[in-house]
């Protein structure tokens, strides 16, 4: 704090902060490099002063004192430039001379992020640490062949289908009464959920749209992408490529009218509208681009002006009740295309989608049913939101696959899963639980963003500052000179590597089980876990 500031009763020290940065005098060349990049600006160069006391010989002269000036890095502790702990600075540092560190003490800025009278919101996941999904072991292994070597001898491929699945006599029957039979798509099970062209940086959703290019083009895996809320570029709109992004809509209808208007002029069908009612990270807050992100090209493409700020509109005065607004969303947008692509809705994983489930197995034109999880990352929300609200998404699957099976429909409708899949790394684990659950696909959004693009932000809160567009990588800013920091090209890359991993992950998994012909959607007998509560629940094996 400089000398010359009052301290108040809002007042914090650097040990009150829960980053704090440690700065080394005499390695520092004071090149300004960390200052430069620092998101946050929670540095700054100072000028300090120091008494030194020359002590003469014993007898000859009395002590003296004199001071001296010196440049040096000093932390801001106001709450509005509070390190995020994201350590760009040691990053850039030359010599390592300073670097971010995590605070042993009790953390005080908790109780002053609200100045101004505005509650704090933050990008990245919420601060609790705990999955069920982890804790679960896959436990029938089959005795025919060898367990070990068996997913590395045998080639087989990954495939599941996202649209209304009819049994064969009644698919038969609808194409020779109306000539119309539900599309369907076959695709990877591993899907990349929705961030929109808004959230991510140019650079990053170029390098995930090239990257799942590249493994169908390439490597012929069907893997698919969610455009997310807000629109696409319309050169993608316009491009070969379509086929392989399912377009999002959302209450605020961003970015609707630019696809609308590019729909005569496509190449190809997209792969699936999914249309976006509720975020299970942030249930009730709808989507959040804040004004920080809203540049020229996001607010054209969205039809808004530019730099204001981008909340999920409440609901229109004519949808009454979720089942009204998802059956008129899934006709309209299933006549836009010549009722040619699967139309499915997105919901926030709720003690209510049970409701939900029920009323799209009575719906002709209902594709499916994706659920977000609370664990979820997300882009902009509220604290409270994120920490205190949501439903988890295991139990929410299990319930609704467990409904469908009661109704006959388990192998008709299939349930997209997404929320915390990967949350401490165990992405492939974590996806053969939710498939054997009874998900048919799996959404991942942050795992990808931290796998590909190196995104910093973590459970502890560390970084997540995605909501303001300082992203000190690059993944989540608006800002030229933050987004040039990140190649798209390496980008794909790393999406395929991570797919690749995935892959032989996955296959390590299902080959023992002996299932290397089809998807073990449902496979709960499969499933173990130690605690008899989580067991209970989930109608899983329990096991100690």
């Amino acid at each position: 704090m400089p000398a010359n500031s009052a301290v108040t009763p809002s007042t914090l020290s650097q040990r009150d902060l829960p980053w704090q940065i440690h700065w080394d005098l005499h390695t520092c060349t004071l090149c300004g490099r960390c200052t430069a990049v620092c998101p946050v600006n929670a540095i700054e160069l100072g000028v300090f002063r120091k008494r030194n006391i020359n002590v003469p010989p014993l007898g000859s002269q009395k002590p003296s004192s004199e001071s001296s000036v010196y440049y040096g890095i000093r932390q801001r502790t106001a709450p509005a430039y509070a390190c995020v702990g994201c350590s760009m600075c040691n990053l850039v540092c030359p010599n390592n001379s300073i670097q971010a560190l995590k605070s042993e003490t009790t953390d005080m800025l908790r109780f002053h992020r609200d100045q101004g009278g505005q509650p704090r919101t933050r990008g990245g996941r919420r601060n609790l640490s705990d999955s069920v999904l982890d804790q679960i072991k896959f436990m029938r292994i089959s005795m025919l062949t060898d367990p070990a070597l068996d997913a590395g001898r045998h080639e087989f491929e990954i495939r599941t289908l996202i649209g209304r699945i009819l049994p064969p006599a009644q698919a038969i029957k609808a194409g020779q009464e109306n000539g119309w039979v539900p599309p369907v798509r076959e695709i990877y099970p591993l899907m990349i959920g929705g961030m929109s062209f808004g959230a991510l940086s140019p650079s990053m959703w170029e390098g995930l749209q090239m990257g799942v290019a590249y493994l169908n083009e390439e490597l012929k895996m069907p893997v698919r992408i969610c455009s997310g809320e807000g629109g696409c570029p319309p050169r993608l709109l316009r491009s070969r490529f379509l086929k392989y992004v399912i377009l999002q809509i959302a209450s605020g209808y961003f970015g609707w009218d630019e696809i609308i208007h590019s729909v005569p002029q496509m190449k190809e069908d997209p792969c699936a509208v999914e249309i976006k009612y509720g975020q299970g990270a942030k249930p009730g807050d709808g989507g959040l681009l804040q004004w920080h992100k809203v540049n020229r090209l996001i607010a054209a493409i969205r039809g808004v002006p530019p730099g204001v700020s981008l909340p999920s509109p409440p609901t229109h005065q004519t949808k009454y009740s979720i089942e009204e607004a998802v059956a008129k969303m899934i006709q309209s947008m299933s006549m836009a295309w010549g009722f040619r692509v699967p139309v499915y809705p997105k919901i926030s994983a709720s003690s209510t989608s049970l409701a939900v489930m029920n009323n799209l197995t009575r719906n002709p034109y209902a594709a499916g049913l994706a659920i977000d999880g609370e664990d979820g990352g997300t882009g902009a929300a509220y604290n409270v939101s994120m920490n205190h609200m949501g439903h988890p998404v295991a139990s929410n699957i299990r319930d609704c696959y467990l409904n469908l099976v009661g109704l006959g429909k388990q192998n008709e409708l299939p349930i997209i899963a997404g929320g915390g899949t990967g949350k401490n790394g165990n992405l492939a684990s974590n996806t053969a639980a939710l498939i054997m659950l009874g998900a048919s696909a799996v959404q991942i959004g942050k795992y990808i963003m931290q796998a590909a693009a190196g995104c910093l932000g973590t459970e502890g809160d560390r970084c997540n500052i995605c909501n303001i567009g300082r992203c000190p990588k690059g993944i989540t800013s608006q800002d030229p000179r933050l987004y040039r920091r990140l190649d798209p090209e390496k980008v794909a890359e790393r999406v395929v590597d991570v797919y690749l991993g995935f892959d032989i992950e996955l296959k390590k998994i299902l080959a023992p089980l002996g299932r290397s012909t089809s998807l073990p959607i449902g496979m709960s007998d499969a499933l173990g876990i130690a605690d008899k509560a989580a067991a209970e629940r989930l109608k899983i094996n329990y096991v100690v």
